[in-house]
């Protein structure tokens, strides 16, 4: 991708989510960026996953997954999932997190707001898949505004694609 093009990409603003995955008893987290509502009836959202990641595989083979949704104060969230200290199976270890009720999928204790869901549809598209999720359970936490994107001082836009931002937006 090119610099211009990155640039144009880094500029659509998200908000910071970690989706987390069980597979027996080993569970994992991810950072992600690409988080969406895209119903309304029924509630469906849909998450973006790289096809080369490790939690790509659990959730195409439990079709399920968590979400929680990153708060103003959980920042350090994001900080650790991008980081290499994540990049390792079971990396919740380090992490306060309970097993939702229904479906079993971590819930951060640090999240804002943490949601269980059961895969409805996906769709591979390029170099990621996408899950349609619907949620079968939600914690609430602390009444915080989202983490989004513009709080970071970068932006994934793909691949190895980082935008760094400084705090005049690049």
């Amino acid at each position: 991708m090119d610099s211009e093009l990155m640039r144009a990409m880094a500029a659509l603003t998200t908000g910071i989510y970690v989706l987390t995955v069980a597979d027996g008893d080993h569970h994992h987290g991810m950072s992600s960026s690409w988080v969406t509502q895209v119903s309304g009836s029924p509630p469906l959202f849909s998450a973006a996953v790289d096809n080369g990641h490790f939690s790509r595989s659990i959730i195409v083979r439990t079709g399920v997954f968590g979400m929680n949704i990153v708060g103003a104060r959980g920042k350090a969230l994001e900080d650790y999932f991008y980081s290499a200290r994540a990049r390792r199976p079971d990396n919740l270890t380090d992490l306060e997190y309970e097993l939702s009720p229904v479906l079993k999928v971590p819930w951060l204790k640090l999240a804002m707001v943490s949601i269980e869901a059961r895969v409805s549809a996906s769709l591979t598209v390029g170099d990621h898949t996408i899950f349609v999720g619907e949620p079968l359970g939600v914690r609430l936490g602390t009444g915080e505004r989202p983490l989004t994107s513009l709080d970071l001082d970068y932006v994934y836009v793909g691949g190895k694609g980082v935008i760094a931002r400084d705090r005049t937006g690049w």
